[in-house]
């Protein structure tokens, strides 16, 4: 992948990384509120649970560049959630508008990875090195 790409890949890396993980945390702050919210449209509350250690864990692991693949595909999951369990019917602006949007850097993660700056690329790397 050229270099121009990668610096940009990694942009949407860490924004997402950021966002996933700073929503996560919040929710994982008034987890009874999640919990709540949850309820609230009909989720368990073990589903609550899930979401947050998914965006807390898929946040981290961008940030880090680590597990880009499957912590991208987990997001999205998450994302989708949100999208037909919470926002649809609010419609498109003001609605799932900010989610549509980090299901689709989550699509184009997923589907391409991001090794600029990651810890698996440094790993990768230290092992082609070491043979």
């Amino acid at each position: 992948m050229n270099k121009r790409m990668e610096w940009g890949l990694l942009a949407g890396r860490m924004v997402l990384g950021v966002i996933m993980l700073a929503h996560g945390l919040q929710k994982a702050g008034a987890i009874d509120n999640t919990i709540a919210t949850f309820d609230k449209i009909g989720q368990p509350a073990l589903l609550a649970y899930i979401t947050v250690l998914i965006e807390i864990g898929g946040g981290l692991a961008l940030i880090l560049g680590i597990f880009v693949v499957p912590s991208s595909i987990l997001l999205g999951l998450t994302m989708i959630g949100a999208i037909v369990l919470a926002k649809l019917p609010a419609g498109l602006i003001g609605g799932f508008e900010f989610p549509l949007s980090l299901l689709a850097l989550s699509i184009v993660l997923a589907a391409t990875g991001s090794r600029k700056l990651a810890i698996s690329e440094v790993i990768t790397k230290y092992r082609k090195n070491e043979n």
